[in-house]
């Protein structure tokens, strides 16, 4: 289904004296910096398309000189990843009295822990697929009897899909372990969700139309989000009305108890019987030209200028100025 092309986008003159002069991070240090930039570039674009007054900070090194006699008044936060995603520079920010945007210090910190994000949807009794960790490859016989293959094999604090393997047997994930904790000492394994995926978009506490995902890949993996051009989507995602409400809804029910605000995306499974099943939180998502928040944006009738131009309103102490 086609959807119109939204209007074009001009920041109104009093929010743009505001907003003053806006730095978009980007890059990094992380396994996720070309995604970044690519993130970045857009986010920026869009930014002066709308009348913004914004420029580009490729972030490197030590990240306390971001905040050192800034010549800027906020942030746009483009940096995905350890560093930028993870709580690490919003505390920073923070500090330093420098508005940025999404989720502050905790709700960003968890969010980037697949792991004790899990512990926080089953704690609030929000569906999750069943995980363990694991510390050790000898630890795979032991996990293969208690969780049923397949099994999803994550290390904790990446993005992107970077490291995430399918495994179906005590080998595999013997293996697995191994190219996971060169990635992160901390390595969860979850119950594979045999099903048709979807995503939900947040934007200021609404959520926006769901996307399906379906790939030739083994899943949506790196490749599948920013690279392949045979990953298809669904707007609409396909689900009778009341389904997508219901989905939506628990997409919402995560962000807020992760702490998120402002913009983020929910990653959800459905299985055989139609349960859905919460994988992640994503607090600062790709905003790439393969990127699924702009494509829900634009599904509602949001031009990337004007989502970015609203993420970065949100900045403001006076969200009416």
């Amino acid at each position: 289904m086609q959807h119109p092309e939204p209007q074009a986008y001009q920041a109104p003159p009093e929010l743009v004296r505001a907003l003053g002069r806006v730095a978009v991070f980007m890059g990094g240090d992380s396994a996720e910096r070309e995604v970044s930039l690519k993130s970045g570039k857009a986010v920026l674009s869009a930014l002066v398309s709308a009348g913004v007054d914004a420029f580009a900070v490729d972030v490197r090194g030590c990240l306390l000189k971001t905040a050192e006699n800034p010549n800027f008044d906020r942030v746009f936060i483009a940096l995905h990843g350890r560093g930028g995603e993870d709580g690490t520079l919003q505390a920073i920010l923070s500090q330093a009295g420098i508005p940025y945007t999404g989720s502050e210090m905790l709700a960003s910190a968890l969010a980037m822990d697949k792991l004790r994000t899990k512990y926080v949807f089953e704690g609030c009794g929000l569906p999750t697929p069943r995980f363990r960790t694991m510390a050790a490859a000898d630890e795979a016989e032991q996990i293969v009897a208690v969780l049923r293959p397949p099994l999803s094999v994550k290390p904790s604090r990446e993005g992107s899909s970077i490291g995430i393997r399918k495994v179906s047997n005590a080998a595999e994930l013997a293996e697995a372990y191994k190219q996971a904790e060169a990635l992160d000492t901390l390595v969860l394994v979850e119950e594979w969700i045999e099903g048709p995926e979807f995503t939900v978009s947040l934007l200021q506490d609404q959520a926006l139309p769901a996307i399906g995902l379906s790939t030739d890949h083994v899943f949506y993996d790196y490749d599948a989000k920013y690279l392949a051009d045979d990953t298809h989507y669904r707007i609409p995602c396909g689900l009778a009305p009341e389904d997508e409400l219901r989905l939506q809804q628990l997409a919402l029910d995560a962000f807020r108890v992760v702490g998120c605000r402002t913009w983020g995306r929910v990653d959800i499974m459905q299985d055989e019987d139609g349960q859905f099943w919460l994988l992640e939180v994503n607090t600062v998502p790709g905003m790439t030209d393969h990127s699924l928040v702009p494509m829900a944006a634009k599904a509602a009738g949001i031009s990337f200028e004007e989502l970015v131009v609203r993420i970065l309103r949100d900045t403001l102490e006076d969200a009416d100025a």
